[in-house]
């Protein structure tokens, strides 16, 4: 299992937010670049970077600053935020993205899902945010009427390899992840599994391990110092 520190940015800042909330947003380091430094020197095999004003707007908002990460650091990187058209996925591949995650555009726009794992395959991931079992999007600001489980099946009959897993209502809290829903989703489809959100400490990371999932992110955990990076790594 990988182990995926999570560098959210707003306003060309390392944030992390409550529960989704824009409002509840908390600046966790002075520089981007920094923190990707030093999740490189710590070793990590993957990096999670979201571009918060781009989930919001829709759009590429804080693209530059993201391919810098790539031009600084030599660690794969996942990029979700705002990517919801072919030439926006074009251009993270081209620049170096190693898999780019696609939220609002899985659901709005199916064909663009269906052409970008047909251009690209196992470079493109989705993300599978839920609150009360149904998927979100647009930044999660809006809640569709799709249940998340036949989400999941439908993205894996496209083709989607990966899918990044997140409860709102966990994200930001420290509580854990959803581990019911996670263990409903390896019971349910043969996606490779990032958990996301609610990540606390080491006893939340061996729980993911023992479900057998590809990966899980964490972010606050770290900022906070909750959760030993380096013991973490050291277990996966």
């Amino acid at each position: 299992m990988i182990v995926l520190p999570a560098i959210d940015i707003l306003d060309g800042k390392p944030v992390r937010l409550y529960q989704g909330d824009y409002g509840q947003s908390k600046c966790v380091a002075d520089d981007v670049l920094v923190c990707a430094k030093n999740f490189e020197a710590a070793n990590v095999r993957y990096l999670h970077v979201v571009d918060l004003n781009g989930a919001k707007e829709g759009s590429r908002v804080n693209e530059d600053l993201i391919c810098e990460i790539v031009k600084t650091c030599d660690i794969p990187i996942e990029v979700g935020g705002g990517i919801r058209t072919m030439s926006a996925i074009d251009f993270y591949i081209e620049n170096g993205i190693s898999r780019v995650i696609l939220g609002t555009s899985a659901i709005q726009d199916i064909g663009l899902l269906k052409d970008a794992v047909s251009k690209y395959g196992s470079k493109i991931a989705v993300g599978l945010d839920c609150k009360d079992g149904y998927v979100c999007t647009s930044g999660w600001l809006e809640t569709s009427k799709e249940y998340y489980l036949d989400f999941a099946k439908r993205m894996e009959e496209i083709g989607v390899k990966t899918l990044i897993c997140t409860d709102i209502s966990k994200d930001g809290t420290l509580q854990g992840p959803n581990f019911e829903m996670l263990k409903a989703l390896k019971n349910h489809i043969s996606c490779n599994l990032i958990a996301s959100g609610g990540v606390r400490d080491l006893s939340h990371i061996q729980i993911c391990k023992e479900l057998g999932l590809y990966g899980v992110i964490t972010g606050k955990a770290i900022y906070e110092k909750t959760l030993d990076l380096k013991e973490a790594l050291s277990i996966c």
